[in-house]
């Protein structure tokens, strides 16, 4: 049984955190009692190496020897504050956050997240936060120069957007791993901040050195006194059925007691950054594709069905049965049309990791594929027998406007079983064709209108 959790005959396993929780549930029972759904492990003195009183790795908390030395109203806080990490799934968004880009600073990360949090608690009066606590609003004015009252910003604003928005870190020096393209500053390492400090890993490993830009530099110090507490590691992350339950089950117990206790409640609203229970994107797209790809058998009125001929030897010879039809593989091979928007703004990690799961899928459901790049216009054509698509040495060239009407009419000439557009959808689409399609389309895009066919958000 997990340290720290309830047992029959055992009422709670006494820890460093136990009379910190205790206050919680006493001024907050719903949203304070969220605390019992979480791991509790006392550290040894001497084995006590962090340097913040409390770190988590998104399924409990590790209570070091100096949280013992602080006053009862803080060591609310911060119990508070590490419940609400794990709540929020803040490690466990990290790792994924790091497999979407490649590389992502977990002191930054760390930053976001709890501007997040000590915002949500700010409202309290029976707990007092850290004098070093960084807050969303201040965090918001003096890196993005966003001015706003803390009640909108914690609507509008989640982990993953915040980091997004504050990391302009430049790619490594050369012969260092790179990171994936994104927002990048435009000054010189000496003039950004300076900072080049390896980013820490979940897997224990450290990216190349990546100086500041203007932004990061910013927020590292703006929070330069503030203690790390995430320490996400190997397996902190489990499988992706197994993750999306966890968030839902997380969220629905952040709304439940945000809603029982009301005014009292450890949230200061319903931020933005609740925990989002979202079905993998690769597996959406292999359910849709395979329901449109896998082989069909088609009738056949020249041979008759098993059941025909064992119910007419059943009947005997002088009564006639309707005539059942029986079945024939399909002869036609099931097609897939993947129409690339060269104009749009996919990045080329993102664009590696689509092309190879479309390659596994019709590798695996022995499909054609017939791909289409263009951007206003049809660029190229290309055209791979079933199972055999490689798309890794193709390049990617466009740079004109986006009109989908050519690319889709050009795909309706190879008589596809289903499309996939792969593009940010800004453009029109004057041809709608009798096939499904399927439009992917960065996170970005996610509010943006298709005009016909299903949306499919990845990152």
């Amino acid at each position: 049984m997990p340290e720290g959790t309830p047992s029959a005959g055992h009422s709670l396993y006494i820890h460093r955190g136990t009379r910190a929780v205790q206050r919680m549930v006493e001024f907050a029972p719903a949203t304070g009692g969220l605390a019992l759904w979480v791991r509790h492990r006392d550290l040894p003195a001497d084995a006590d190496t962090t340097p913040a009183p409390l770190t988590t790795d998104g399924h409990t908390i590790f209570y070091g020897a100096a949280f013992e030395r602080l006053p009862i109203e803080e060591q609310a806080a911060r119990v508070a504050h590490e419940v609400l990490h794990i709540a929020l799934r803040h490690p466990q968004r990290f790792v994924e956050l790091q497999q979407v880009l490649g590389d992502v600073d977990l002191q930054l990360f760390n930053l976001c997240a709890d501007a997040l949090i000590n915002s949500a608690l700010s409202h309290l009066e029976w707990l007092r936060q850290p004098a070093t606590a960084v807050q969303l609003d201040r965090l918001l004015t003096t890196v993005l120069g966003i001015d706003q009252p803390v009640e909108k910003s914690l609507l509008e604003w989640d982990v993953e957007r915040l980091y997004r928005a504050i990391d302009d870190r430049r790619p490594p020096p050369s012969g260092g791993r790179s990171r994936t393209p994104r927002q990048h500053g435009g000054q010189d390492a000496d003039t950004a901040g300076g900072a080049t400090t390896p980013a820490p890993q979940a897997d224990g490993t450290q990216a190349a050195a990546q100086p500041d830009g203007p932004k990061s530099g910013r927020v590292r110090a703006f929070g330069c006194e503030s203690e790390r507490d995430l320490v996400p590691a190997p397996g902190t992350r489990g499988p992706p059925e197994a993750e999306a339950e966890q968030a839902r089950e997380w969220s629905e117990r952040l709304i439940r007691g945000h809603a029982n206790d009301g005014a009292h409640s450890m949230l200061r609203t319903l931020i933005a950054d609740l925990p989002r229970s979202r079905t993998p994107w690769e597996q959406v797209l292999r359910t849709q594709l395979a329901r449109s790809l896998s082989p069909k058998r088609d009738v056949s009125w020249s041979r008759p069905s098993r059941s025909y001929i064992a119910n007419q030897g059943r009947a005997g010879p002088r009564h006639r049965m309707p005539w059942e039809p029986g079945f024939s593989a399909a002869k036609t091979v099931p097609r897939l049309a993947l129409i690339v928007d060269v104009s749009g703004s996919i990045d080329d990690a993102l664009m590696a990791r689509f092309t190879r799961e479309i390659e596994a899928i019709s590798r695996r459901l022995e499909a054609g594929l017939v791909l289409i790049i263009g951007d206003d216009r049809v660029q190229r054509v290309e055209q791979f027998a079933a199972g055999r698509a490689d798309l890794g040495g193709l390049t990617f060239t466009g740079g004109g406007g986006t009109d989908f009407t050519p690319l889709l009419e050009e795909a309706d000439r190879h008589r596809p079983d289903i499309a996939v557009v792969l593009t940010d959808l800004d453009g029109p689409a004057r041809f709608r064709p009798r096939w499904p399609v399927l439009w992917a389309v960065p996170e970005s895009a996610r509010r943006a209108h298709v005009p016909f066919g299903r949306l499919l958000p990845f990152d």
